[in-house]
This record gives C-alpha cells, sequence and structure tokens, in this order.
C-alpha cells in the first residue's frame, strides 16, 4: 500500500499537540526498545522519534542468553512518572520498575519462572504481566502475585484497560494452535472471547478511550499486519497492508494513531497516512507513547 510520509514537524504536532493535554517537562513522549548501542535497552525520544537517548543504566551482553533480551518489553504509569519493562539479565525473565528518566530501577518480581508483558493499571497501583501461560497481577509497589484468569490453556500479553476494570490478552486454548484476543474483568472473572479469527492473533493494546483494540494478526495475508476491533468483538478493521510482518501495536495519545514495528523501525498510521519515524538500522521494536496529563 502507498502511503505519503508527513514531515517531522507535523508528525510532532499530530502526536502531541492534537493530544488534548500538556507534556510532563523533561520527560520523553515515546519509549521503544532498540539495540543500537549493541545491546536490547530502552530509549526514550520526541513523539516523532527524534532526539532518541538510551534511559536504562545496565547493559547486557547479546550474545548470552540473560543479555539477548536484557531490557525490553516498556510501559508507562498512568502519571507518567514510572517505567515498567521485563528483563532477563538474572538469567530469569523479571518484571522491572524505573523512573521515566531511567534511574531508580527495582526488580518486582523474583520467582523461577519467565514474568514478562507488564502492564499498569489505570489508577497506577497495579500491574499485571504474564508467567509462563498464566495472568498475575502483583501491587506496584511490590507484594505477592494474584494469579487471574485461566486456570489452564497459555494466556500472554495482557494489558489494562485505561480505567482499570478490564484486562486485554491473547489466548490459546489446550490443545491449540490458534490464539484469540479475550477481555476479562480485573479481578480474572467475566471471561469472554473478542474474535474469532482462528489464526494466531496477539498483543492487544487499549485506545486511549478504551472503546477498542489494536492487535497483530496473521488471519488474512500468511504474515502479521495491525487490526483493531472493538472490545465487545465487533467493528474489525485492518490498519495495515503490507509485505512483511507488522507487529507491537501502540496507541498514540490522539486516538487516531497506532504505532507498530516493522522491518526493525517504528512506524505509526493515522487512518490515512502511514510513517516511519525511525531509521530501521537499530531493530527498534515495542513502541509506548506517553500518557497525556491533565492541564
Amino acid at each position: 500500500m502507498l502511503r505519503l510520509a508527513l514531515p517531522a514537524a507535523a508528525l510532532a504536532l499530530l502526536l502531541v499537540a492534537g493530544c488534548g493535554g500538556s507534556a510532563r517537562k523533561g520527560s520523553d513522549a515515546l519509549l521503544f526498545v532498540s539495540v543500537r548501542d549493541g545491546d536490547y535497552a530502552i530509549f526514550g525520544a520526541n513523539a516523532d522519534g527524534t532526539h532518541a537517548r538510551r534511559l536504562t543504566k545496565e547493559q547486557g551482553d547479546p550474545s548470552t542468553p540473560t543479555g539477548l533480551f536484557f531490557q525490553v518489553q516498556p510501559a508507562w504509569s498512568p502519571d507518567a512518572r514510572k517505567i515498567v519493562f521485563s528483563s532477563g539479565r538474572d538469567g530469569t525473565s523479571h518484571i522491572f520498575v524505573m523512573n521515566a528518566d531511567g534511574t531508580g530501577t527495582t526488580r518486582l518480581t523474583g520467582s523461577q519462572r519467565n514474568d514478562d508483558h507488564p502492564s499498569w493499571s489505570g489508577d497506577g497501583s497495579r500491574i499485571v504481566f504474564s508467567r509462563e501461560g498464566a495472568l498475575y497481577v502483583i501491587p506496584a509497589a511490590g507484594g505477592k502475585p494474584q494469579r487471574v484468569g485461566h486456570g489452564f490453556g497459555s494466556a500472554t500479553s495482557p494489558a489494562f484497560s485505561p480505567d482499570g476494570k478490564l484486562i486485554a490478552y491473547d489466548y490459546r486454548q489446550p490443545g491449540y494452535r490458534n490464539r484469540e484476543i479475550y477481555v476479562m474483568n480485573a479481578d480474572g472473572t467475566g471471561i469472554r472471547q473478542v474474535t474469532r479469527l482462528n489464526h494466531v492473533s496477539g498483543l492487544p493494546a487499549w485506545s486511549p478511550d478504551g472503546k477498542r483494540l489494536a492487535f497483530q494478526s496473521n488471519v488474512r495475508l500468511g504474515h502479521f499486519e495491525i487490526y483493531t476491533v472493538a472490545f465487545d468483538g465487533s467493528h474489525l478493521h485492518q490498519v495495515t497492508t503490507s509485505s512483511t510482518d507488522v507487529i507491537q501495536p501502540a496507541w498514540a495519545p490522539d486516538g487516531r494513531t497506532i504505532g507498530f514495528s516493522r522491518d526493525g523501525a517504528i512506524w505509526i498510521d493515522d487512518g490515512s497516512t502511514e510513517s516511519q519515524l525511525t531509521s530501521g538500522k537499530n531493530i527498534d521494536s515495542a513502541p509506548a507513547w506517553r500518557p497525556v496529563q491533565p492541564e
């Protein structure tokens, strides 16, 4: 699909000025993972991808198992003061939290099993994550994780809704290869299936108004593209059309623009125009835009 690219200045206005709120002084508007320093690290940048700077201070060796995915899957706290991420620096993937400027990193989980894909609740008090096919919620200040949802099968990639009342995730039933998008109440009750595409659909991301989910799926073209759907399962819409995998959707605060990763670069689609934000030379992935704060 041929689309025109916007100049950087126009992108910045689209993603920041159109958000209806103010940016926190000294805070980056966009997070993403990159290997531009050699290891997997979390970077902050302007909303249009410019002026990227490394946030995570620790450095891993990507030639080793512990350093391969050393710092990945960043997610903002609702007040934009904290960033949660997963890291395999200890040999097992655990959940970590740091300040928005990259300081004060602390480990939140410490089991012998792998923890990943963290997401904050709307009030910032809880974090949901996946642990080897099960979902857990833990206090953001630390504590004992509580398992929620399915007692069998494989549930991954959880995401709290903006109001903190729901958790979206992808799920594979026992004995099946396909994955579908599901939604449940924050306490694990009220499980309901959103998609019925009979392919591999995953990594759901909530729109800022909590009415839609963006996700990746290989349902139509033999590779992954980005789709949106209402959380009741209606209004399925294909966002991207590409010749290669398009993955890791993330909504910008304007509620129209969706970011994603393709060919090692961060891209956005605003519904009519597709634009590339980073070069693609550094395996950039996992975009996450800073939540807008009230005036």
